[in-house]
């Protein structure tokens, strides 16, 4: 028996009201606007409040998902926060947001694969939603990074922001509509390079462990940045290619926003213009799990993705993890 596809049926995105340019930090470490920009095409970050958990930004994020999906808080049966930064270990962020928006005993959980979870939280939905296993799935990407990175590392800490973006997912009643194809991977072997050594089982947390900064942020960037073109390029054109579509087939191309010279490499190997990439980096910078479904919570507000249009989006986090999806809206 065949099933129908898995659509996206809304979306809704969260931004902290703090904002931080590159200015400021040029206040706090030796960097400048032209440094950063240069290389990473950042221009501001937002940061959580104090106080801000999480949680708190999925629940805002999922609020608006929900309701631009046109369904009810009570229909969602599975909720999925792709995060590395929970309010808690356990609990877990998932938990906490089904409490906040006083939903019943439904299944809730974490998904950690950095920068790649939401389309790994996407993949598996699909997968639930085309075996009858659930029917409005919530899966959300939320990042606090200002609370794991070393703000005294100059080559790190203007890199990240926070923030939160949620899609509600269910089966598609159109023919055509719906997910085309899914593409992922991991690599385990090349952890070491973008990694945040304690608060595990490895390392729990000590003095020393403080005191060395081993909860925040170590990269190793140039093997980063190689490894990042490699597998984003790999992702983007492995979904298509799934998909028996080209790149001039796709509409419009949501990529993670990691750093700017990885999206242009990748739109150029994949054949994607520029004017067919959603890039925000300058506005919200690298939030991780967070960047994709912002971004594409940002294009159909503004227009950019309308009913009918086929979305490529592609991935690249710590792990190493990668992903892709085409998708007809």
């Amino acid at each position: 028996m065949t099933r129908n596809k898995t659509k996206i049926a809304g979306t809704g995105s969260y931004l902290p009201e703090r904002v931080m340019t590159n200015d400021d930090w040029a206040k706090l470490v030796d960097t400048s606007d032209e440094w950063i920009t240069t290389r990473t095409g950042i221009k501001e970050r937002h940061f959580a409040a104090e106080g801000e958990a999480t949680s708190d930004m999925v629940t805002e994020a999922a609020k608006r998902a929900i309701e631009d999906a046109n369904i009810k808080r009570d229909d969602i049966d599975l909720i999925i926060v792709a995060t590395v930064s929970p309010d808690t270990a356990y609990p877990s962020a998932g938990n906490w947001t089904q409490k906040k928006l006083g939903l019943g005993p439904i299944p809730s959980f974490d998904l950690g694969a950095a920068c790649s979870g939401f389309l790994y939280g996407v993949i598996i939905a699909d997968s639930l939603i085309r075996t009858g296993m659930a029917k409005n799935v919530l899966v959300a990407g939320a990042e606090i990074m200002s609370r794991v990175i070393n703000w005294e590392d100059r080559a790190t800490c203007v890199l990240f922001g926070d923030g939160a973006g949620a899609a509600v997912l269910n089966a598609a009643n159109e023919d055509g509509q719906g997910i085309l194809s899914t593409y992922w991977g991991a690599d385990g072997n090349l952890g070491d390079l973008l990694i945040q050594p304690a608060g595990g089982s490895a390392i729990p947390a000590s003095r020393e462990s403080v005191e060395k900064k081993l909860h925040t942020v170590h990269m190793k960037g140039n093997e980063v940045f190689k490894n990042a073109v490699l597998r984003m390029q790999e992702a983007a054109i492995k979904a298509i290619e799934l998909a028996n579509l080209t790149s001039n087939d796709i509409d419009l191309y949501i990529p993670h926003q990691a750093n700017i010279r990885i999206i242009e490499a990748t739109i150029k190997r994949a054949g994607i213009p520029r004017e067919k990439t959603l890039i925000n980096i300058d506005k919200i910078a690298n939030i991780s799990a967070a960047t994709i479904p912002i971004g594409l919570d940002q294009a159909r507000k503004q227009g950019r993705l309308k009913k009918g249009d086929t979305l490529l989006m592609s991935s690249f986090g710590a792990g190493f993890t990668w992903g892709g999806i085409v998708v007809k809206m």
